[in-house]
């Protein structure tokens, strides 16, 4: 289930504290994501399912699908999570995001449960997953889960459970450290070429995960750039300040559109005087060329509508 839309910038917040899920909501997110794991402590789990499906049902999402995330398989919240939330806001879930996912089967057993919980409620459309691989078992089976249910829409990467699975060092989510500069390389190139290159075959997208520091704009603007300069669709922030750098970076520039539009142009005039590849200012043009043009053009209309 590919779903062509901007998600930029994907602001998380906890499932319990409604005035922050109010605050996050009134805001330029693309997406908002009502936390029930990580963020929320785990005495305050079962009473934060109320607000999420207050929020679910009564928040005002100004046209943004309706998201939040479970807590994981291996817990005691998980099938409760999914029962009572959905049943509490019918018809009111668009998106359920899963964490720590680690194998394909754990998307198809979500998935396998929110089909028969549709079948009790009238659904507006079938409920989307996304999918956050978090650990050396994911990041090995990333391909199998970006492929594991039509549900699926995104494979979104979570470097601090990732940094814990495979026992790399880390003082900060997201963050460069000193560990940085003991490595001939970007510590995150790999896991996040790998997510992506999933994401991209089973088309779906690719999100970055989040970044801690969140007053520290430059960084974390660097942080988006690079998972931009890779490909990837977005960047999850943990603070409201972080939403119009990412939505920002995420956007292409009115240099990129111009560029994709002369490219487009020019390649008409050529097609109607008979000719395949050309020059254009310099540079040869050429299918592949034309191909990152229509690539442009369709992330600038998904994310300025």
């Amino acid at each position: 289930m590919t779903v062509k839309r901007a998600e930029r910038s994907v602001l998380a917040t906890p499932g319990s504290h409604p005035l922050m899920i109010a605050k996050a909501l009134a805001g330029d997110a693309d997406l908002v994501m009502i936390d029930l794991e990580d963020a929320v402590a785990p005495e305050a789990k079962i009473a934060a399912r109320a607000n999420v499906a207050a929020a679910l049902r009564d928040g005002d999402w100004r046209g943004r699908p309706r998201v939040f995330r479970i807590n994981a398989l291996d817990t005691p919240w998980f099938v409760h999570d999914l029962v009572e939330v959905i049943a509490a806001a019918p018809g009111m879930v668009d998106i359920i995001v899963i964490p720590k996912v680690s194998r394909a089967e754990d998307v198809v057993t979500v998935a396998t449960i929110i089909s028969s919980l549709e079948t009790a409620t009238t659904t507006r459309a079938p409920i989307g997953l996304e999918a956050q691989i978090e650990s050396g078992a994911g990041l090995a089976n990333c391909e199998a889960i970006a492929t594991a249910h039509p549900r699926l829409e995104a494979l979104v990467f979570g470097p601090g459970d990732y940094a814990a699975s495979v026992g790399m060092p880390l003082s900060a989510i997201g963050m460069p450290d000193r560990w940085d500069t003991d490595y001939p390389g970007h510590r995150w190139d790999y896991p996040l070429q790998r997510i992506l290159v999933a994401a991209r075959a089973a088309g779906v997208r690719a999100i970055d995960g989040p970044y801690a520091d969140f007053r520290d704009h430059e960084g974390f603007r660097t942080s988006c750039q690079t998972a931009r300069a890779l490909g990837y669709d977005g960047k999850w922030c943990i603070h409201p300040a972080q939403v119009p750098i990412a939505n920002e970076v995420f956007t292409p520039d009115a240099a990129e559109s111009a560029w994709a539009e002369e490219i487009i142009a020019a390649n008409l005039e050529a097609e109607r005087e008979g000719r395949g590849s050309f020059a254009l200012n310099g540079q040869m043009v050429d299918a592949a060329t034309l191909r990152m043009a229509h690539a442009t053009l369709a992330r600038t209309q998904r994310t300025t509508g």
